[in-house]
């Protein structure tokens, strides 16, 4: 069920009515069966993974805490008779016990990812290779159905693991919480990837009926409608007619289709977001913001602690850290200060561990080389703006004054938002050899006229159309600015009824009559649905 159709709203509006009507203790399973309802209306083949996902993380989790327990429980009794050195032995012999455990299920759940996403392209990649060496031997290419947000829950659930193994969560003794932690359904599918130290408390907690929280969350929720439906839906239309037919749309066509993608994009992917955190706020559950205005960002670095936050968080915290301070990390840096010096020396740590993240990030968003080269796209422009970092120095002290200007800080914008929209380009045309060609003809065909002598009406889309789209995106504008000092929903709430009733009634017949839906037009899925 996708979060735009009838079937979905449905669903969430006999949800909400039971949750609140249910004994309290009651609410949290109700949730977990309507997770597992939704999931079934996904695909009922696609239970068996998550169910697998679900028992093997829980099992491993209290099997590595047990082992943990009983160490420490060794190590206390016998304390006065062991040495400090027979004690760190015990400790350590515990945690290897324990790192075998994570790294078995780890393996499993890996494996079950990469068979099911990334089998058909791994030896797709085999047969071109035995084709290129002239072998005519070619290998069986599977035909896997994806499931419904498989990456999410699988990151989702292993976070919690590693958790459990650094000790900074307990394991969760009761199988079924964790299965609602792990398939709780507004975020099976876009995210954001929530840890259980921030989600698992709210989940599972009591929560009375209380008007303006819910009234709060469905107000997020129409929100998220407002972006998917008046604007990245309406856009798309577009976005489509500009990629599918490359030959034609080539030169200024790319500019146009590149950054209609960027603003497609970003409301088609915070409009779920704000879905998924208006349904939890209803239900009395906190889910962390997953994007704080990542179009104001000044830099690339900055752009990533702005977008999918839930997910760089993940892989910094579970990939980048643990490669940069492993043994054999240290190894190497230690082996290239004594060797290449200490500014190369230095370097290397992050430069392979930021390899290793992007790498793994490209190839998460999507099987296919387009989301490979387009991670390390990401990795060579945050590599070489550090290198630049002195050039940038000397810039801002030979040039004190021009930092704190307006026109400065709107350069440092737009640069960002055209760096990011470039890159993008992978996504949109997902073929790295024509990504290269279509962004080439940028800067060696000259038709730039297409942008005032009515060729854009050619997309599919009317002036009307065009004139919606703006006055969205300037609502979407200001209200972005104006959320810089506080929530725009609290601010309302301050309102008089009359006032607030006007303002989010205006909104949902906005919806509701300028929804790119009905005739013509097909609400699309979410475009975060296919990782």
């Amino acid at each position: 069920m996708l979060f735009t159709s009838y079937g979905f709203i449905g669903f969430a509006a006999i949800l909400f009515l039971l949750y609140y009507l249910v004994p309290k203790k009651c609410q949290w399973p109700l949730l977990l069966a309507a997770s597992y309802l939704f999931y079934f209306f996904a695909g009922p083949e696609y239970l068996l993974y998550i169910m697998t996902t679900t028992v093997s993380v829980w099992l491993t989790g209290r099997a590595i805490q047990a082992r943990g327990e009983k160490t420490a429980a060794y190590v206390k009794e016998c304390g006065k008779t062991l040495t400090r050195e027979e004690k760190k032995a015990w400790k350590e012999k515990g945690k290897r016990r324990q790192r075998r455990l994570l790294v078995l299920c780890l393996l499993l759940n890996l494996g079950i990812l990469a068979v099911v996403k990334y089998a058909a392209f791994a030896i797709a990649n085999a047969n071109a290779l035995l084709g290129a060496v002239g072998l005519e031997r070619r290998l069986d290419v599977p035909d896997f159905v994806l499931p419904l947000g498989i990456s999410f829950y699988t990151f989702q659930a292993l976070g919690y693991l590693i958790d459990v193994y650094r000790g900074t969560v307990p394991a969760e003794k009761n199988l079924f919480r964790l299965g609602l932690f792990v398939s709780f359904f507004p975020q099976l599918i876009q995210g954001p990837i929530s840890r259980f130290g921030d989600l698992g408390k709210s989940l599972y907690e009591e929560h009375p009926f209380h008007a303006r929280t819910v009234a709060l969350g469905l107000e997020r929720i129409l929100w998220g409608y407002f972006k998917k439906l008046v604007i990245a839906d309406r856009i798309l239309t577009a976005v489509n007619a500009i990629i599918r037919e490359p030959e034609i749309h080539s030169g200024a066509w790319v500019l146009v289709g590149m950054l209609f993608y960027a603003l497609e994009l970003y409301a088609d992917f915070t409009g779920g977001i704000d879905i998924t955190i208006g349904i939890g706020q209803a239900l009395g559950i906190t889910v962390k913001e997953n994007f704080i205005r990542p179009y104001f960002s000044k830099s690339i670095k900055e752009y990533w602690r702005r977008w999918h936050i839930s997910m760089g968080t993940w892989f910094t915290d579970y990939i980048f850290y643990p490669i940069s301070v492993s043994k054999p990390m240290l190894k190497l840096s230690k082996w290239s200060r004594a060797h290449l010096g200490e500014t190369v020396g230095k370097r290397i740590p992050v430069y392979l561990s930021s390899f290793a993240v992007w790498a793994a990030t490209g190839i998460w968003h999507g099987a296919s080389w387009n989301f490979i080269v387009w991670g390390l796209g990401n990795w060579v422009v945050i590599m070489v703006s550090q290198e630049l970092g002195p050039l940038y120095g000397f810039l801002r002290g030979r040039f004190p004054k021009a930092e704190g200007r307006l026109w400065f800080r709107a350069f440092q914008v737009i640069r960002t938002v055209l760096l990011m929209s470039c890159l993008r380009m992978f996504d949109c045309y997902r073929n790295v050899p024509l990504t290269f060609r279509m962004f080439g003809t940028m800067f060696t065909e000259f038709n730039w006229s297409i942008l005032w002598d009515g060729s854009l009406l050619g997309l599919g889309l009317t002036a009307v159309d065009y004139g919606v789209l703006v006055l969205g995106l300037a609502l979407l504008f200001a209200v972005s600015m104006v959320q810089r000092r506080g929530s725009v929903r609290e601010r309302i709430a301050a309102y008089p009824y009359p006032v607030r009733a006007i303002l989010w009634y205006g909104l949902f017949l906005i919806v509701l009559l300028a929804g790119a839906y009905g005739n013509g037009y097909d609400a699309s899925q979410f475009i975060y649905n296919q990782f």
